[in-house]
């Protein structure tokens, strides 16, 4: 069986430098968590006391991810051969999941504060919002390059982005009700928020848990494979091929071939190395483990089988 993979991995130092990013992070939403209970309490604003739970809740997303990505670097060992590659597929699917909860809870909140305004009571809730707005600004500018192609980082910068927004709703609804005395804004702007978070969190959910699930990533044909790899001189057939995704860094292809002819194993090699090359280069496939056969009883029309 040859078994072959090309080496993908992030640098330890882009590890760290993602580490602490979501340590800054982390503080800053603690800072602001504490600070808007505090404001809440004082001023007795409601608003104030929600936009301090989404921040709290920030907060649990934040360390959840930070683990996985500390988890994410431990080797691999004789009882875990993966390590904890999937540590972070793991954070993104939690994280996703509590988007749409905090999502279904802003909605509650929208119709709640659209059928009963809240006034506000204070300019304290609105400098307590700019605090807000300005730390998880910071926040999300720190997580935004590494949430491109990372999904746990992705579902951290979300949970950041939309605090950020609720925050903007808050200070949007406490200038206009304290000096234009127009309520409805606030609820609103906290409903476009919610839909918003249930439009981009429930692409994350799906494409964490289609990788948990050992899905086919959506952009590799297996037809396509199957062909191109039968199309090599001695192959004469391709068959129960497996294709799965381990992490956002890993793509595995599994399959057993039969050949023509009883070749030498120093000829297997050489089509092994073409096999790695093609599926690396044309479809981003860096686990290649073939089984090789040779007028070996067992199906050969089924490409795809448990």
């Amino acid at each position: 069986m040859g078994h072959h993979h090309h080496h993908h991995g992030h640098s330890h130092s882009h590890n760290d430098l993602k580490g602490r990013n979501l340590l800054i992070s982390i503080a800053l939403n603690i800072v602001i968590t504490v600070s808007q209970v505090v404001g809440g309490i004082i001023s007795g604003s409601l608003a104030l006391l929600s936009d301090a739970l989404h921040n709290f809740s920030d907060v649990l997303s934040l360390i959840i991810s930070y683990v996985a990505t500390l988890l994410g670097q431990k080797k691999a060992s004789k009882n875990r051969t993966f390590g904890y590659k999937r540590a972070e597929i793991l954070a993104a699917f939690i994280n996703a999941a509590t988007l749409m909860v905090v999502a279904a809870i802003l909605m509650i909140e929208a119709v709640e504060r659209f059928l009963e305004p809240q006034e506000i009571e204070s300019d304290l809730v609105i400098w307590l919002s700019l605090i807000a707005i300005l730390g998880n600004g910071f926040s999300v500018l720190l997580l935004k390059k590494d949430s491109a192609d990372n999904m746990n980082m992705k579902s951290a910068y979300l949970h950041l982005l939309t605090d950020m927004m609720a925050s903007v709703a808050v200070l949007i609804g406490g200038v206009l009700m304290k000096y234009y005395q127009i309520f409805w804004v606030d609820a609103v702007l906290t409903m476009a928020i919610a839909l918003y978070l249930v439009y981009m969190g429930y692409d994350l959910l799906k494409e964490s848990t289609k990788v948990l699930m050992l899905f086919t990533p959506s952009t590799i044909e297996i037809k396509e494979i199957v062909e191109s790899i039968c199309a090599l001189d001695p192959v004469k057939n391709v068959h129960h091929v497996h294709i799965w995704q381990l992490n956002e860094d890993e793509i595995h292809l599994e399959a057993h071939i039969d050949f023509i002819e009883d070749i030498r194993l120093s000829e297997f090699d050489k089509i092994l190395a073409n096999i790695e090359e093609h599926v690396y280069h044309k479809h981003g496939i860096n686990h290649v483990n073939i089984q090789p056969e040779f007028d070996k009883c067992d199906s050969k029309s089924v490409i795809v089988q448990d």
